[in-house]
């Protein structure tokens, strides 16, 4: 990408500029408030129409964020009308202005009481709810006598408003609420009120207040508690009937809270309850279903029997309601399928997935075919999920692949599953391919008598034809687990180690070098050479994992063969239960959150609500990571587990890592040091490692704190796992193991370094000139870098950077952005020659990383160019 031209451009007509928008807005403003001034006092014909005009001009305006203030006086004037068209336009403006300006808000009080008293019932009501919406500390004296007129006025409508009034004053002053004694009245009403939306009101609000006065009270404690009695409860049930669908979910909740006294309770309850389970809103049946499930946990056949009763209402508005109601209801259903399965064995049909549906439906209907399946049904529902192995979606395609391959470990008589997923290998469809080698690998792994079958069909399977990492792993596991079997394994094996540096996954380096040592272990003279290859790859490679396991099997095999055998290829176990997604109690803890988002994120609430967030950014705080608090807040942080690492994500826990050194053939327990800096070196190597890190023999693993890659010839691990002279035995011991896996070369002379890149300090170059090159220029490195802390914090302004960078004779020629992004263009000449690197930089403060682009004249330096950037930026704020 070259850097941006500078040019001027005016602005185009249909995008003006903010100083044109905020000139304009200024002469409307002022305009509506000459015209709004000229028809507030005026009685003419038609002037309610013009006010109209104007008033929904000034509510735009506000809609789309331009300040108008200003025309608080002008508003108030005009609303002297009993036009409620023009009343609602009014209320809402001097709702969205009250709070932002507390001194206008007093204008509004007069007129406000005025039409509180209006005869039309919905003017009272209205300007009631204006009234409480203020939020005006200082106001709140005047709130009280209008509430307390509400609360007993003779519509029904001015009473619901006045109960929610209520609620707005205790969050504006508590103690001014409790003092009016509103919550007593509030009480009487639900009790006694003729209308069932004012009962529900007062049961909300009564709800919320006395939880909040619970703590310090004990009369609010009492009177929450007095809120779950049996009086209280079985008045609500016998009207339930009578209230809204939301006032319905409401009471339910509250039912959910009561204990009953014995058995005979419960049935009545649920008695009264049994139609509403025929409800056509999907959040009253769920709320009545929650209801029923705590009733009778205590009655486990009653239970059971419930189970019975609610699978039809829930079935029929799976099928009959929205996507988005029977994804719902799938998620619950999918809960309850999980506790009882068996209950809903007879109805997999309603689980087929049909051609309309979104693939979040189809994926959890998969979820509950899976869930299902015993041995009357396994046949039909394996039939149906092979079908949909074809689908053109291809994510549902692999879901029901996987979906096969969970029946097939969860049942007894795996004969046709098994034949079916090796049908899969036959197909010719990549993404097929690749999820029924993952599902193989689990299906011998607890069905190893299959080996046989499987294997014969993996075995005409080429690993060039399989390219994600999970199936290419699960190819290379059963490569090296039954080499035995499969004639042309080792040399499948020593063609994937020759491409190692191809292979981008670092899962499938390690699954690599796991099955070579096997195969090793089983056809020693056909593997020698490619397990040689593949532990002089991995102990060079940057991630820290592979490089760790090679190491560590290097280790192990000079120090003993048998014991390398039988730590890396011990005699297996069939595996007979696989680890679940979920704990029990996690489960339990969901099915205690019923009919709510718990259900449907599949998490308790504490994994996703506020507090739990509030917790986590103090925690951050505490440990003074402030640059981390934007993870925490994201969603998706709070569901995402640590499966996949970067290299030398844990670089600080292992600390610097030297090769070269040689154990001694005897290596005591002892002599380990407990240490997670030191985990693969004995207490000799780590002494002689202090001396011999600045020789130039060994392979260093620096840390700075960066995620920076490490990279070495092979000649250079060659020489270095191989150099007796480090250590203190017998040579003979040492090069035993290095002859046999082709890692010896005796008397292997040192590499000498490459002399340092200089560049040019007096480097220049003219802006034509650099875009004429980064575009015809191909990219030679890309790559990330940290940047310290004080670098961050050094970073106020682009001109830091560019001195310092100077300093080190790379230049900018371009720069931009602003904070948290910064953007820059640098480039650099070679010393005494004519050859240029071009560099794009593109800085993230939140993150503290750098994304780098690197172009080169010479190809061949790009490399070392890059090793001198990265220690340049490096050192930004430290020098």
């Amino acid at each position: 990408m070259a850097p941006p031209a500078q040019s001027q451009r005016s602005p185009s007509p249909s995008q003006p500029s903010g100083v044109l928008i905020m000139v304009n807005s200024k002469s409307e403003v002022s305009d509506l408030k000459l015209q709004l001034r000229q028809l507030a006092g005026s009685r003419a014909p038609g002037v309610d129409d013009s006010k109209r005009e104007l008033f929904k001009k000034v509510i735009s305006y506000m809609t789309i964020g331009i300040d108008v203030s200003s025309l608080f006086g002008e508003m108030v004037m005009c609303s002297a009308t009993s036009d409620i068209v023009l009343k609602k336009m009014c209320y809402l403006y001097v709702g969205n202005y009250a709070k932002v300006n507390p001194d206008l808000a007093l204008l509004t009080i007069n007129f406000l009481q005025r039409d509180c008293r209006d005869e039309d019932p919905m003017i009272r009501g209205l300007a009631l709810r204006s009234l409480c919406s203020l939020r005006v500390a200082n106001l709140v004296e005047y709130l009280v006598g209008p509430l307390g007129s509400g609360l007993k006025d003779s519509n029904s409508y001015v009473r619901m408003v006045a109960v929610m009034g209520v609620l707005k004053l205790y969050h504006i002053s508590a103690s001014t609420c409790i003092d009016a004694d509103f919550p007593s009245i509030l009480k009487h009403l639900m009790l006694h009120d003729s209308d069932t939306q004012v009962v529900a009101n007062c049961l909300s609000a009564l709800q919320e207040i006395w939880s909040a006065e619970a703590s310090t009270s004990e009369e609010a404690s009492r009177e929450r508690e007095a809120l779950i009695s049996k009086p209280v409860i079985y008045y609500l049930l016998n009207r339930i009937k009578e209230f809204s669908e939301w006032a319905q979910c409401l009471v339910l909740e509250l039912v959910t809270k009561y204990v009953p006294s014995d058995s005979s309770e419960i049935f009545d309850i649920m008695n009264l309850l049994e139609d509403r389970l025929q409800h056509a809103n999907g959040a009253v049946v769920l709320a009545t279903i929650r209801v029923f499930l705590q009733l009778t946990l205590s009655m486990t056949d009653v239970h059971q029997q419930v189970y019975e009763r609610i699978k039809a209402p829930l079935l029929t508005l799976v099928s009959s309601g929205s996507p988005e109601q029977s994804y719902a209801v799938l998620s619950h259903l999918h809960l309850l399928v999980m506790r009882a399965p068996y209950v809903f064995s007879s109805d997999y049909k309603h689980f087929y997935c049909q051609y309309n549906e979104p693939s979040y439906v189809k994926r959890l209907k998969l979820e509950m075919l899976t869930a299902v399946a015993n041995e009357s049904n396994t046949y039909e529902i394996v039939t149906e999920l092979c079908e949909y192995a074809a689908n053109v979606d291809i994510p549902i395609a692999r879901e029901s692949i996987r979906a096969v391959g969970k029946i097939a470990l969860q049942q007894y008589d795996v004969n046709a599953i098994v034949d079916r997923l090796l049908q899969f290998l036959e197909m010719e469809k990549d993404y097929v391919t690749a999820e029924a080698l993952v599902l193989v690998k689990d299906l011998l792994r607890k069905y190893p008598q299959w080996s046989h079958d499987c294997i014969a069909v993996v075995g005409n399977i080429s690993s060039k034809n399989v390219q994600e990492p999970k199936a290419k792993a699960a190819l290379i596991w059963m490569l090296g687990e039954y080499s035995q079997d499969m004639q042309d394994a080792p040399y499948v094996l020593e063609s994937l180690v020759e491409n190692w540096d191809e292979e981008h996954s670092a899962e499938v380096r390690l699954h690599l070098l796991t099955a070579v040592m096997k195969c090793f272990f089983k056809r020693p003279p056909e593997t020698q050479s490619a397990l040689g290859a593949a532990l002089a790859a991995g102990i060079a490679d940057f991630h820290q994992d592979v490089h760790d396991r090679a190491l560590f099997y290097y280790r192990i095999l000079r120090y003993n063969v048998s014991v390398a055998e039988r730590v890396v290829n011990p005699p297996k176990q069939a595996v007979s239960v696989f680890a679940d997604t979920q704990s029990s109690e996690i489960k339990d803890r969901i099915f205690d959150e019923f009919n709510s988002l718990s259900v449907l994120y599949q998490k308790v609430t504490t994994s996703f609500s506020q507090p739990f967030v509030l917790l986590c950014v103090t925690q951050i705080i505490k440990e003074s990571r402030l640059t981390d608090i934007h993870k925490y807040l994201q969603p998706s942080y709070m569901f995402t587990d640590k499966e996949h690492r970067g290299p030398l994500e844990f670089a600080d826990e292992l600390g610097n890592l030297s090769i070269g050194e040689a154990a001694n053939n005897v290596v005591p327990t002892q002599m380990v040091e407990e240490n997670d800096k030191d985990l693969l070196l004995t207490t000799s190597e780590k002494e002689e490692t202090k001396g011999s890190r600045n020789n130039g023999s060994a392979y260093i693993v620096p840390y700075d704190g960066s995620s920076t890659s490490v990279f070495a010839s092979q000649t250079q691990i060659e020489s270095a796992v191989s150099n007796p002279t480090l250590a203190g035995h017998s040579p003979q011991a040492s090069f035993a193991i290095d002859d046999l896996l082709g890692l010896g070369i005796p008397a292997a002379p040192a590499v000498p370094s490459p002399p340092q890149l200089k560049l040019n300090t007096k480097a220049a170059l003219d802006p034509s000139t650099f875009q004429q090159k980064w575009r015809q220029l191909p990219v030679a490195l890309s790559q990330e870098i940290s940047v310290s802390p004080q670098g961050v914090a050094a970073l106020t302004a682009p001109q830091a950077l560019l001195r310092h960078m100077q300093s080190h004779s790379i230049h900018c020629i371009a720069s931009g952005g602003q904070s948290p992004n910064f953007k820059f263009f640098f480039f650099a000449q070679k010393f005494e020659e004519s050859s240029n690197y071009l560099v794009e930089c593109v800085i993230n403060t939140s993150s503290a990383k750098a994304q780098v682009k690197i172009k080169a004249d010479d190809q061949n330096t790009s490399q070392d160019f890059s090793t001198l950037f990265e220690s340049a930026l490096s050192k930004f704020g430290t020098s």
